[in-house]
């Protein structure tokens, strides 16, 4: 009887113990995806059509302020695959040319005073900070009204540059709590990052809008290296060369030795 008694107590306890474990999953995944230092790019140069989107996503969102001066707009077009009537129907601002650099219009003493400082050049931003650095920097605008340009990131504080795709993501603000971490063996208070609240909605959801961003870092990462993509394809081919002839290689000193006692 007592063991009919206990049997029923465990099997009626275990669905309460399986819900609560499953109630406390989401919530761990929940902190793991605030976690923004771990966040990565996860790009693809080899994926023609996310570079598609990302020449279009810095042409219609970034070109305005940021130049790519080692990019012509033919080069891109041909390593992309772009035709030539949509790179200057839709890529190509008004009185530039295929053979023209990629620079921005904007002049730089108008820059200057309306950021602080003039926006840099990012051909090599992906190869000087890493694809993650920028994934993250896009990623972690947050509403500051206390920062000139009203917005602050985590990945730069106090960056110069707006949240110029905040129309996209939305208005969000940043969440800090208060933690107690040890700093030379004494207990100190320290404000720390929580999670983000979005406060106006944008025109994308979080999946959509976390694709532009790839989208766009890809870009930024083949501009840095153009050749890239070639050079991992050549490599491949080289890698499977260097297989067979050490394959033909082996059997050749096998045939040499064959006799050797």
């Amino acid at each position: 009887m007592l063991k009919s008694a206990t049997l029923a107590l465990a099997l009626l306890a275990s669905p309460l113990l399986l819900a609560a474990e499953n109630a406390a999953e989401p919530a761990a995944a929940e902190h793991k995806a605030l976690d923004w230092a771990s966040w990565h790019a996860d790009n693809d140069i080899r994926n023609s059509a996310s570079l598609q989107r990302g020449a279009r996503n810095f042409a219609n969102y970034c070109l305005g302020c940021h130049s790519l001066k080692y990019m012509r707009y033919s080069r891109m077009a041909e390593d992309l695959h772009i035709p030539e009537a949509e790179l200057k129907a839709n890529l190509i601002p008004t009185g530039d040319k295929p053979a023209d650099y990629m620079l921005s219009n904007m002049p730089a003493a108008d820059s200057a005073a309306w950021f602080g400082k003039t926006p840099p050049d990012l051909s090599l931003i992906a190869r000087a900070r890493g694809t993650d650095y920028l994934y993250r920097f896009l990623k972690t605008f947050y509403a500051d009204p206390a920062a000139a340009s009203g917005s602050n990131n985590l990945q730069l504080a106090n960056a110069a540059m707006p949240a110029v795709l905040s129309e996209l993501e939305g208005v969000k603000q940043a969440v800090f709590v208060n933690r107690e971490t040890l700093v030379d063996g004494k207990p100190v208070m320290e404000k720390v990052f929580d999670h983000f609240e979005i406060t106006t909605p944008g025109s994308m959801d979080a999946a959509h809008f976390d694709a532009f961003v790839r989208d766009t870092v890809n870009f930024l990462d083949y501009v840095g290296e153009p050749a890239q993509k070639a050079r991992v394809d050549i490599g491949i081919w080289v890698v499977l060369f260097l297989l067979v002839f050490t394959w033909l290689a082996w059997l050749l000193k096998h045939e040499y030795w064959k006799d050797v006692h």
